[in-house]
């Protein structure tokens, strides 16, 4: 017989708590040429203006989405990052990120500004075969990450291969 958790109870660590809406938060700053985050892409729910530098977008769960993060000094760049993740469910194990509330399953994660490009254009390739980003396959995200984490070039993601994609998704692979 299970027993139901005290009132008040977090899950454990490192699963998304429920939350009143069942949404992921991120919160967007902009202080022109000094800390900038924005959306690349994703399909934005909901946005609360927090002030005129600072919102937070709102995603349903499952949304795919691109969160780009960028900083500088008087000297240049000090820090620049982008994270693809897919929105959790209520109950679903995440990793944390800045800024990203609860968290959300880490599709791809790179720093610095050199390979931060090579994902943006890796997004335009995409999106010049006619395909959104947040609609293709999460796996190649995942294989963006891991060849330029290894310093190789990613394939690109072909019409054929959405369609490969498409087919397993239909049965429920």
């Amino acid at each position: 017989m299970t027993q139901s958790p005290p009132s008040g109870a977090r899950p454990p660590s490192g699963y998304a708590a429920p939350s009143r809406n069942g949404r992921t938060e991120i919160e967007l700053i902009w202080i022109e040429q000094r800390l900038e985050h924005w959306i690349r892409f994703g399909r934005i729910a909901g946005e609360r203006i927090l002030s005129r530098k600072t919102r937070v977008v709102i995603f349903r769960p499952d949304a795919i989405i691109a969160f780009v993060r960028w900083s500088a000094n008087d000297y240049g760049t000090i820090h620049s990052r982008i994270d693809i993740l897919r929105a959790v469910r209520s109950g679903e194990p995440y990793t944390t990120a800045p800024f990203v509330r609860p968290g959300g399953e880490l599709l791809l994660s790179i720093q610095g500004w050199q390979k931060v490009r090579s994902v943006i254009e890796a997004i335009d390739q995409v999106e010049a075969v006619g395909l959104d980003p947040c609609d293709i396959a999460s796996d190649h995200w995942r294989h963006v990450h891991n060849r330029l984490s290894a310093g190789e070039q990613p394939r690109d993601y072909t019409a054929e291969r959405h369609q490969a994609w498409l087919g397993r998704k239909a049965l429920g692979r």
